[in-house]
Formats: structure tokens, C-alpha cells, sequence
């Protein structure tokens, strides 16, 4: 038995959601393999061949693959997976990234993807979140492949000190069904949110953009915090889309977050719920973020923020 790990990176650096992914893989047992497909990503599989645990990275270095769009690497898995009968899983995190691949990985394999897989019990039986994650469900795949996505907060990311074989992997053909016109690459001074360990949060209760980021930033600038949103406050325009954490936006479990003005909507409660140690400012007393909060402050957040920074 052997599995099969999309890697998502940069070209430059392996992103955390692949080591959440290796950790996940390690549940099922036998050989991991880590594909590292990219433009000029030599030091990408350096670094998945010095994960704990991997014993083989392939390496498929092309310009085709650079922008990583998913016609492509779907390929490239399909034809890999096809020419080695070992493979019975594949996997890759629930990212973006996953959510873009995966799914055409399933359909030319022929198999029913699993997604959001927050634990594995065994070989073909698997547990993933529905209803906003409020019922779990146990699933068995009876696919002779399995392709599941993992929702990365729900393993702890493994470390180093592998020494995996890199396998030069010959490249696919470019079926030229995409391109990549032009990206937009937003640049944080702060922690990434999926990845900080400390995220201060902020709902429509700010009342307004300016308000919004002369209230927060102090706060997470106090705790090297990165900052975050509700669906709520990135829809009425107090944030970039790159801070909604929710069930549409991102899924967050860091060390601490701190949810100012924001009342709970079960959306955002799917997405940062797992988080260590939640703390909730709201002036509401019944809102529903006090129900999943270790600590909890009813009262005016204009006043109380300001005193903590303070305090801190």
C-alpha cells in the first residue's frame, strides 16, 4: 500500500498544509510519496525529501507546471497512479489548492473523492464534517483508489528528518486547456492566517473599514497576531476576502483567537471552533460565539480593546 501526496508550494518553499497532509498519510500506513510538481522547484523536493516519514519524492520540474493549474496536474497524478499498481490513495489538503486539483484527480481516476477528512480509522473508512460541522459523518470508500482531501487543522503538522529519495518524474504533456493570465498576490506584513498560531478576528459589530483596522491592528500587532474576519465584515467591505474564516473562507485553528464583534454565525463557528483557547468581545450577551468561547467579555469592544492593548 502506497500513498500518493499532492505537495502545494510556491516553487520556492513547501506551504504547512503539506505537512498536515504527510502527518494524515501517516494514519493509513505503508510508503508515502510526496509529488512535487512546479517550474524550477528543485528546492521544494530538498525539502519534502527531509520530512519525516516520506520515502520517495517525485520531482516533475516544467514550465507547464508552474502556475500549477489543475488540467494539468490532474494529469500528471492520473498517469502516475496508472503506471504503478501500489497506489491506493491520494491526498491532498483542503486548501484552495486541493479544492482545485483534487476534484479532477477523482474524476479521471474513476473514484468518489472524500473531503474535509478530519480523522482516518482505517485503510477505506473516514470521518469528515458536514452540516457546517455540526454532525460528523463515517464514510467507506470501496474505490479501489481512494482520493481524499485533508482538512489540515484537524492533524498536527510533521517534522523533519527524513532522507527520501528524489525520483526525477518525466513530465506530462501541456494539454493547454488553461493559462494563467495574471495573479494577484497579496502581500501580508503579518503571520499567514491559515498558518499563525495567534488570529484576532472581526465581525460587523466594528461598525465600519477604518474602524475595523484602527481597533484590531494594535491588538495583533501586541500579539504577533494575524488578522481575520466573519463573512459579515468582508462582505460589507471592512476587509480583503483573504481574511474570512468560515466555512467559505478559511478553516483556522490557532494557539489563541480572538473574536471582536463578531457574533457567531454558524458559518464562522465551522471555522475556527477547533481553535486552542477562544476568547469572544461582544456587547451582546446571548450571541452565539459565547457557546464555544473559553473566555468571554460582554461589553462595549470600542472601550475593552483599547484597555487590553493597554494592559498587554
Amino acid at each position: 500500500m502506497t500513498t500518493l501526496i499532492i505537495a502545494e508550494h510556491d516553487n520556492t518553499a513547501l506551504k504547512a498544509s503539506t505537512l498536515n497532509t504527510i502527518a494524515a498519510a501517516k494514519r493509513l500506513g505503508g510508503d508515502m510519496h510526496v509529488l512535487v510538481a512546479g517550474g524550477n522547484c528543485a528546492a521544494v523536493a530538498q525539502a519534502a525529501a527531509a520530512v519525516a516519514g516520506v520515502a520517495r519524492v517525485l520531482h516533475a520540474d516544467a514550465a507547464h507546471y508552474e502556475a500549477h493549474l489543475a488540467e494539468n496536474l490532474a494529469e500528471l497524478v492520473r498517469s502516475r497512479v496508472r503506471s504503478d499498481a501500489a497506489y491506493t490513495h491520494v491526498l491532498a489538503p483542503a486548501t484552495a489548492f486541493g479544492k482545485n486539483v483534487l476534484p479532477r484527480v477523482a474524476a479521471l481516476l474513476d473514484a468518489s473523492q472524500v473531503s474535509d477528512v478530519i480523522a482516518i480509522e482505517s485503510a477505506d473508512t473516514f470521518v469528515r464534517p458536514f452540516y457546517a460541522g455540526n454532525a460528523l459523518a463515517r464514510v467507506q470508500s470501496k474505490d479501489a483508489i481512494k482520493v481524499l482531501s485533508i482538512r489540515t487543522t484537524a492533524f498536527d503538522p510533521v517534522g523533519a528528518g527524513g532522507t527520501a529519495v528524489i525520483e526525477t518524474l518525466a513530465a506530462a504533456a501541456d494539454l493547454g486547456l488553461s493559462r494563467l493570465v495574471g495573479r494577484e498576490v497579496v502581500k501580508l506584513e503579518r503571520p499567514e492566517l491559515s498558518a499563525a498560531s495567534i488570529i484576532v478576528s472581526g465581525g460587523r459589530g466594528l461598525g465600519a473599514a477604518e474602524k475595523f483596522h484602527a481597533v484590531l491592528e494594535p491588538l495583533a500587532d501586541k500579539l504577533g497576531a494575524a488578522l481575520g474576519a466573519s463573512r459579515a465584515a468582508v462582505d460589507a467591505g471592512y476587509a480583503p476576502n483573504d481574511y474570512q474564516v468560515g466555512q467559505t473562507g478559511k478553516i483556522v485553528a490557532p494557539q489563541l483567537y480572538v473574536a471582536v464583534g463578531i457574533s457567531g454565525a454558524i458559518q464562522h463557528l465551522a471555522g475556527m471552533k477547533d481553535s486552542k483557547v477562544i476568547v469572544a468581545i461582544n456587547k451582546d450577551a446571548e450571541a452565539p460565539i459565547f457557546q464555544v468561547a473559553d473566555y468571554g467579555l460582554v461589553g462595549d469592544l470600542f472601550a475593552a480593546v483599547p484597555e487590553l492593548v493597554a494592559a498587554l
